[in-house]
């Protein structure tokens, strides 16, 4: 009897082991299968790319878009009617002040020239003979074997005589003007363009089209246009010292030159609401050239200090403008900014925006506040992308 009941509480306590063992292995199993489930309904880090903050000077430039203009332009006309003898410029060619560009034929012109002065020589013997005769007049009308009405006519034939070498001077100097203007040279310095006569031709005073175009293209200006609004922070740049201005090619992307500001016109464009200006570039490269159209872009003032964010970081909502902050547990916040200026690459935030803090650039349309991102520092120019 009492080894039955052994047996019997033998296999008892076994139920009882093995019963406590299945239930520690169903809740192992459970635990590890509720965990594999969390893990698979956790999303995986959305990959960003991200930029810090910085703070700095900022220039602060306005933009518009210019044509460049030649400082001065000279149609190259002859001030005499004659025969071209010679053409001494090549089209194209860069020119200075007073070289010379074409002869016209000057025979004429001397001939005239020649007479006049011989006139003159003629007119200063009849002087010297008149003058002689009145001095022994004066003489003998004082012994009274001359009249003094014949003194009196003496004098006027001396001072008529005297008058025609003054005109007979303003000949000479009349046809030596003419015979200069039979050598054509360069009024300013600047560029030849294309020739419009030919030697041998006959030229003329009145002609239509000129012999050639002078073009002064070092320094050059360039016009162009900004809105009204933009006068007041223009005019107070003025008055502060010279105002820098750079030149951009069509597509924005290389500097061609820089210069100043030199004027605002006086009127605005009621039409347009715009209001004109003038710079001047030095162009010594001669990296302008007129008629071309530039990209302008003004210096007004530079922010000090400025807390600057890439520009594609700046996203607008319903609310106003706002970006994407990385925080340091790799989780996003959706912050709302305010910003001064933007450009097309760098924008100025003025509120809601720390120095160093990090920004999303790339990847903000998958966010929602709270998703845990993969951020990878954006690249700077010619190095590579860090985790």
């Amino acid at each position: 009897m009492a080894a039955w009941m052994t047996g019997r509480h033998s296999r008892q306590i076994i139920f009882v082991v093995t019963g406590i063992i299945a239930a520690f292995a169903a809740a192992i199993i459970f635990w590890r299968h509720g965990s594999s489930q969390a893990a698979q309904a956790a999303p995986p880090p959305i990959p960003v790319t991200v930029a810090e903050a910085t703070q700095s000077d900022v220039p602060i430039y306005y933009d518009a878009l210019g044509t460049v203009a030649a400082l001065n332009t000279v149609a190259i006309r002859a001030q005499v009617t004659g025969q071209i003898i010679s053409i001494d410029f090549r089209q194209g060619q860069e020119v200075q002040k007073g070289d010379t560009l074409a002869k016209i034929d000057p025979a004429p012109f001397k001939a005239v020239l020649d007479q006049n002065v011989a006139k003159k020589n003629a007119d200063e013997a009849q002087l010297v003979d008149a003058e002689k005769d009145l001095a022994r007049f004066k003489t003998l009308v004082l012994k009274d074997f001359e009249t003094q009405q014949n003194v009196d006519a003496q004098v006027a034939k001396v001072d008529q005589t005297k008058a025609a070498i003054n005109a007979d001077q303003a000949a000479i100097e009349a046809a030596q003007t003419q015979l200069n203007f039979a050598t054509i040279t360069a009024p300013i310095d600047g560029v030849v363009g294309f020739r419009q006569v030919d030697i041998g031709n006959i030229i003329h005073t009145n002609d239509i089209g000129p012999l050639t175009v002078l073009t002064q293209i070092k320094p050059c200006t360039v016009m162009f246009t900004l809105p009204q609004s933009d006068l007041g922070p223009v005019r107070e740049a003025m008055l502060h010292g010279t105002v820098s201005v750079l030149a951009f090619d069509q597509n924005d992307k290389e500097q061609l030159a820089e210069g100043r500001l030199l004027l605002i016109n006086n009127q605005i464009d009621q039409s347009t609401s715009t209001i004109q200006l003038k710079a001047e570039f030095p162009n010594l490269d001669e990296r302008l050239w007129p008629g071309e159209f530039v990209r302008i872009r003004i210096l007004i003032t530079i922010q000090k200090d400025a807390i600057t964010v890439p520009a594609v970081a700046v996203q607008r909502g319903p609310n106003g403008l706002y970006t994407w902050v990385v925080k340091p547990d790799n989780t996003v916040d959706q912050r709302s900014i305010e910003t001064k200026s933007v450009s097309t690459e760098v924008a100025i935030v003025t509120k809601g925006i720390a120095a160093g803090e990090r920004v999303v650039v790339n990847g903000q349309y998958r966010l929602d506040a709270g998703s845990r991102v993969d951020a990878k520092t954006q690249a700077t120019p010619g190095g590579p992308d860090k985790s």
